[in-house]
């Protein structure tokens, strides 16, 4: 069976505080557009700038309440059933995530994406050289932290799989987001951690395949690199306010691609990856079949 939460953890739930922020940041932004004020004057009105009022329309920071109350008043919210709805809001947009935890182990542009993960209803990934994080095993993903160096392994290394396979329990929560995976072949036989640790590995994936809301494809040698050539994900989210985004690791950082203009490419990708890639039954298939060689 894929893995299961244990008797003392709970999942995180869905909404949590990334998108809230940003949700709410979405809400004070068109009240603001609807009041006609910009956002220098906005700024200007809670003692801050109009790069403070931009990052937090944008759900980039977190909400002091004052702030938020003094924005509504300068909007012209002032029925007192509105005001606390957001203002309610703001106090759960400001309670740190599950994650919190771990913020001496994530860079600050990985703790973005860990919220947002958390908070998506659809999480369509292609891989290239690795089975998604949400898909791995405890020893595949310890490996890969270790940088395949056995002397490696010490408790920050057991912290980071520790934060790994937390973030697997949106899987088994009410409700979890859909994962679309697109893998390359080259993931089937790229011999981490041994032959043993890749036949659990590729075990779990198939069985994560029954559920309803996994779906694997496999990208066979002949057609990798057509639809794209790196690995990145797209999040979309339940709350209409919310933009799709697509997410792209490399050596010292990522990106965040919100703008459509920036996202087109990678949703057409997408499409091109659903034609290209093996069925997910014949998928399932290559898969049995890489795990017969083992």
């Amino acid at each position: 069976m894929p893995p299961q939460l244990g008797d003392d953890a709970e999942p995180p739930q869905g909404g949590g505080p990334t998108v809230r922020r940003m949700v709410l940041g979405a809400q004070l932004r068109r009240l603001r557009e609807a009041a006609g004020i910009t956002r220098a004057q906005a700024g200007y009105a809670i003692r801050g700038s109009e790069s403070k009022m931009s990052r937090l329309e944008l759900g980039r920071v977190g909400f002091k309440k004052r702030d938020v109350a003094d924005l509504l008043t300068l909007y012209g919210v002032h029925d007192e059933k509105d005001r606390e709805q957001l203002l309610a809001m703001a106090a759960e947009a400001n309670k740190p995530g599950w994650w919190h935890r771990y913020n001496d182990l994530l860079p600050s542009w990985f703790t973005d994406y860990v919220g947002l993960e958390e908070s998506a209803s659809r999480i369509q990934t292609l891989e290239m050289q690795f089975v998604p994080g949400l898909l791995q095993t405890e020893e595949y993903a310890r490996v890969i932290a270790c940088h395949g160096r056995k002397e490696w392994i010490n408790e920050e290394v057991e912290r980071r799989i520790a934060l790994r396979m937390q973030r697997q329990r949106i899987l088994s929560r009410p409700n979890p987001p859909k994962v679309w995976a697109f893998l390359d072949e080259s993931v089937l036989h790229r011999p981490i951690g041994g032959p043993k640790v890749l036949k659990k590995q590729l075990e779990v994936l198939l069985e994560w395949t029954s559920q309803p809301h996994v779906t694997v494809q496999i990208l066979p040698y002949e057609r990798s690199g057509h639809a794209a050539e790196c690995a990145f994900t797209m999040l979309r989210f339940a709350e209409a306010e919310l933009p799709d985004v697509v997410y792209i690791e490399h050596l010292t950082g990522a990106l965040y691609l919100d703008k459509p203009e920036e996202r087109e490419p990678y949703s057409r990708a997408i499409d091109r990856l659903a034609v290209d890639c093996e069925t997910p039954a014949a998928s399932r298939a290559m898969i049995e079949k890489a795990l017969a060689t083992l």
